[in-house]
């Protein structure tokens, strides 16, 4: 039984934003308002099999800083229209990622990107490829190769369904996305199933870091992250051409981090220090 997008974001009693792209799909943005009145906000990029809502302990905290937090949920994930566990292309990604921010930035004087997991390559995929001014850039949970053994190969058997899908019915999620301690089982908004053209841009290798990034970076990991090693995410921040950068470890906390005070508090400083 399918999900009736439209449905639950006309029931939806939270402060929220919709950006309507320019191929005529809605993109939701769920809101925590800054306890103050504020020019200032952070869009956060949320990971695979996710959307804004399981964010909202960070968002929380976020508020309590000085910013607004946003949450956007990618077209086919959350509250957003669009085909389940599917985009178009890659290019069709940036323009929704350029178009959500430079809505924003009408708004918002100060805009910085937080992105999670696959966030982080969507965060990086919008600052470079934005004409407005992005800010900053935090970056949680991710590396530039997983661990060995996380996830599990395909059967010859499945790789040919795959294959035979994406030929001749693109746009059907036919890969299912699994690994030990996952999370969102219950919750009917996350997704577990994907398109091939949707897997194949969740990469870094395709990422264009010859210019530099002009605007301050911070990149974590958690101590027992099960998706990527410190050293992983240590060579993920070498990569990126950028002259202020800082890399920190959370300590205790695993790939999807539940933000207590200790482990926000490296964000907070930051914050205060940058903006």
């Amino acid at each position: 039984m399918g999900i009736d997008v439209k449905k639950l974001r006309e029931d939806f009693k939270e402060p929220f934003d919709l950006v309507n792209t320019s191929d005529g799909i809605t993109l939701f943005l769920r809101k925590w308002e800054s306890q103050s009145p504020s020019n200032k906000a952070i869009l956060i990029l949320h990971g695979i099999t996710a959307y804004s809502g399981p964010y909202e302990l960070f968002a929380d905290a976020i508020s309590k800083t000085g910013f607004t937090a946003i949450g956007l949920d990618l077209r086919g994930h959350g509250l957003s229209d669009g085909i389940r566990g599917d985009y178009p292309s890659k290019e069709r990604l940036i323009s929704d990622l350029v178009e959500t921010i430079s809505h924003l930035k009408k708004q918002f004087s100060t805009l910085i990107l937080f992105g999670h997991s696959l966030g982080v390559l969507t965060a990086l995929l919008a600052k470079l490829n934005s004409d407005v001014k992005i800010d900053g850039l935090i970056l949680l949970s991710a590396g530039i190769t997983v661990k060995p053994g996380v996830y599990k190969s395909p059967s010859a058997l499945q790789k040919l369904k795959i294959l035979f899908s994406s030929i001749f019915r693109p746009s059907k999620p036919v890969i299912k996305y699994y690994r030990e301690g996952i999370l969102g089982l219950d919750d009917p908004l996350f997704n577990f199933k994907y398109t091939l053209r949707f897997i194949r841009l969740v990469g870094f290798k395709d990422l264009d870091l010859t210019e530099e990034i002009k605007c301050p970076i911070l990149l974590g990991v958690g101590e027992h992250d099960e998706l990527f090693s410190v050293e992983s995410a240590q060579s993920l921040l070498d990569e990126l051409p950028c002259k202020d950068k800082k890399f920190f470890i959370m300590p205790g906390a695993k790939h999807a981090v539940q933000f207590t005070e200790e482990k926000f508090k490296e964000i907070k400083s930051w914050l205060n220090t940058k903006f």
